[in-house]
């Protein structure tokens, strides 16, 4: 019960890695709200939590990410987590690439990150206590073909989680990232199988990860007292893709 007392709000938790530390951070214990744009399937994964409720919701937007973060400090009267983990995933050759295709990644896998940390940041600082999680992704470190948009918006995001590191650790918030490998969740299921065989053929495990594999990172950075010295960290559940 790593997590007891404490309450956690979880994005793109309707199915995948989201899915996976939302049912990790239940079972150790967390008051525990998930959200996703997928209102009916993340309203059916708060049925299954103790002490969960669900938000049907839009990470790009600002003003509805802020009455969501807003609304969970007061009813909780407290917010200690944030796990920043919707995303989406396409693959497109560069040359092939439209921008809006390209602003859409950026909006989704960025701004998000931006947007709910924007808001829940205040509540932690006020309190001298939190954690944000945020889930990136190996290929923003490394690259990855016809995954431009998303290797940018996946570096954005652990350059953001540096930055906002140095800023909140001094106010007692602890920001850090995590980068999965390749993992089976729709996500990846919708990339094409030559992809999915030329990345396992490079992967020195030779496998692609589960979500659940995944989920034990996310409870140990938001925990007490195993999480506390990780500040600005990119940890790496990946299969060996990258080794740094």
């Amino acid at each position: 019960m790593q997590l007891q007392g404490r309450v956690a709000l979880v994005t793109g938790a309707a199915s995948g890695i989201g899915a996976a530390i939302a049912r990790a951070y239940a079972a150790e214990g967390a008051d525990l709200v998930v959200v996703d744009r997928d209102g009916d399937r993340v309203q059916a994964l708060a049925r299954e939590l103790p002490s969960a409720t669900a938000h049907a919701l839009d990470v790009t937007d600002a003003e509805a990410t802020r009455r969501v973060v807003d609304g969970v400090a007061a009813e909780h009267g407290r917010l200690d987590v944030l796990v920043n983990c919707a995303g989406i995933l396409t693959e497109v050759p560069l040359v092939e690439m439209d921008v809006d295709t390209w602003d859409r990644m950026i909006d989704v896998d960025l701004r998000s990150v931006f947007l709910m940390s924007r808001w829940a940041a205040p509540h932690m600082v006020a309190r001298n206590w939190g954690r944000i999680v945020n889930v990136a992704s190996q290929l923003g470190l490394k690259g990855g073909e016809s995954l431009t948009h998303y290797s940018a918006a996946k570096a954005g995001v652990i350059g953001f989680t540096k930055a906002a590191a140095r800023e909140l650790a001094p106010h007692g918030v602890l920001v850090n990232a995590i980068a999965p490998g390749p993992v089976n969740t729709p996500l990846v299921d919708g990339l094409s199988p030559e992809w999915k065989r030329a990345k396992q053929a490079e992967l020195p495990l030779g496998r692609f990860g589960d979500p659940e594999e995944i989920a034990p990172t996310a409870v140990l950075l938001a925990s007490d007292p195993g999480g506390n010295l990780y500040v600005g960290q990119t940890l790496g559940p990946n299969s060996g893709d990258v080794m740094p």
